[in-house]
């Protein structure tokens, strides 16, 4: 048993609130499954995805202090299911966490720009952790196990974890950024098989979607014809990103590649909530591009 309640800041994000609206539904269904508590920072503003850096190192400073000092204010971790938002939010708070001893004039500029703003100043005071890392260190996988109605026996899933997560933080104590478990750990605790292959720690190709079109398409296809010839049923990834290009697009990734894929994609959180007995429709299955019925079948939904 755990020893008290978790409870967090909720950074939802962007995506999660618009294109995958699924992912925010069934975060909320899991985390009430488990009983963790979500405060939701319904003032946080979007990390930027890796953009802002791109004209001011200072801009995606400071946008992201003020989203990790809403989490101080009250004195919670801050917890997102975006891989993208726990690289530029976690890599943020990690510089400036640095930036307290070694440059400490460009740490008072950063809580200077907020002050300004009359936002919370930014402490370095608290965590930035991903869903996945919460449940496996904070709530634990024997713990998940313990709550598991319907073991997920039969499902081969392949993990995607995507760029950000592995890769954007110089620390993951959680996990090996080059031979990662987590996820597959996940799949174990509910029943599921994880299959290996290679594209599961690489780069889904959404990030050259708007300018390299064919190239994306051709990443994302290549990962989803490996994951089916290693005979996966299901790709899993904790990214809202990586979702929208592995299942929303699919079907234009189909068709550069010249081949029909139809590989179901699910989110972390709806493959957990499957086990622990949540409905399909309260995680929002219905909502993919990419049928998920194949897998309900499976699993005799």
């Amino acid at each position: 048993m755990l020893s008290k309640p978790l409870k967090y800041a909720y950074y939802p994000g962007c995506v999660a609130q618009g294109a995958c609206r699924e992912l925010y539904i069934s975060t909320q269904s899991l985390t009430q499954a488990l009983g963790i508590e979500l405060v939701e920072l319904k003032k946080a503003s979007c990390c930027g995805s890796g953009t802002f850096k791109e004209d001011s190192q200072l801009l995606e400073d400071t946008v992201n202090a003020r989203n990790i000092a809403l989490a101080e204010s009250l004195n919670l971790p801050l917890l997102t299911h975006c891989s993208t938002c726990q690289g530029v939010i976690g890599h943020v708070d990690e510089r400036l966490k640095e930036c307290q001893s070694t440059n400490p004039d460009y740490f008072n500029k950063v809580n200077g720009l907020l002050q300004k703003e009359g936002c919370f100043p930014y402490q370095g005071s608290t965590e930035v952790k991903h869903l996945l890392y919460a449940l496996v260190a904070d709530y634990g996988l024997e713990e998940i196990t313990q709550r598991v109605t319907k073991k997920l026996s039969g499902l081969k899933c392949a993990a995607f974890y995507g760029c950000y997560l592995l890769r954007a933080q110089k620390s993951i104590p959680y996990d090996d950024p080059f031979a990662p478990e987590a996820m597959e750990n996940v799949f174990r605790a509910v029943g599921a098989t994880p299959v290996y292959y290679r594209g599961r720690t690489q780069c889904c190709g959404w990030p050259l979607s708007s300018y390299a079109t064919t190239e994306s398409f051709q990443m994302a296809g290549n990962h989803l014809q490996e994951a089916l010839a290693h005979g996966a049923d299901c790709i899993v990834t904790p990214c809202p990103l990586c979702h929208l290009n592995l299942d929303s697009r699919q079907p234009e990734v189909e068709k550069v590649i010249g081949e029909k894929l139809g590989l179901p994609i699910l989110h972390l959180p709806q493959l957990i909530a499957l086990a622990l007995g949540v409905s399909p429709k309260e995680i929002g299955l219905e909502r993919h591009i990419v049928s998920t019925k194949t897998i309900l079948e499976k699993l005799g939904f």
